[in-house]
């Protein structure tokens, strides 16, 4: 069985608990024995285990009436791990006050505290080190064009 991509988005959109919501990624396997639909989705404030729940619950019904109950696949509903790179730009709102691993585009890289989120960028905090201690800049915009990788830093302190 060969399951559409792009219908199953058009599924999945439908499935989210509401408006704060969007889909991270979407994976579809193209294995005919038992294809693999892998969805990670996120909430701007982010997204808890019922909400997941309930998408995969809602998404597993309209994969069953449009492919039929006998087909055979694994699904997969999961929000992004905090070690993922930020893929949407809406991840960034709701990091402010964070601290940010930036590789940009050009290759070098930035560590700071996620200052500010806008439409066209951020407001970044960059901690640079100097003469053995660490120094933090004031904030400076940073293009999300820019940014090639955004992770948000775990600290265990």
């Amino acid at each position: 069985m060969h399951f559409d991509r792009t219908r199953i988005q058009q599924m999945l959109d439908q499935s989210l608990p509401g408006p704060a919501y969007f889909v991270v990624e979407l994976t579809v396997s193209d294995s005919a024995v038992r294809p693999k639909v892998t969805a990670v989705i996120d909430g701007d404030e982010g997204i808890g285990i019922d909400e997941l729940a309930s998408t995969s619950r809602r998404l597993a019904r309209q994969i069953d009436e449009l492919y039929g109950e006998e087909a055979t696949y694994h699904l997969e509903v999961t929000s992004p791990g905090a070690d993922v790179p930020f893929v949407s730009p809406r991840q960034y709102a709701r990091n402010v006050g964070r601290t940010l691993a930036l590789k940009m585009a050009d290759g070098t890289e930035k560590t700071g505290t996620l200052e500010e989120f806008t439409p066209d960028g951020i407001m970044l905090s960059e901690e640079v080190k100097e003469k053995n201690k660490k120094k933090l800049l004031p904030p400076a915009f940073v293009p999300f064009s820019e940014i090639g990788e955004a992770k948000v830093v775990i600290s265990f302190k």
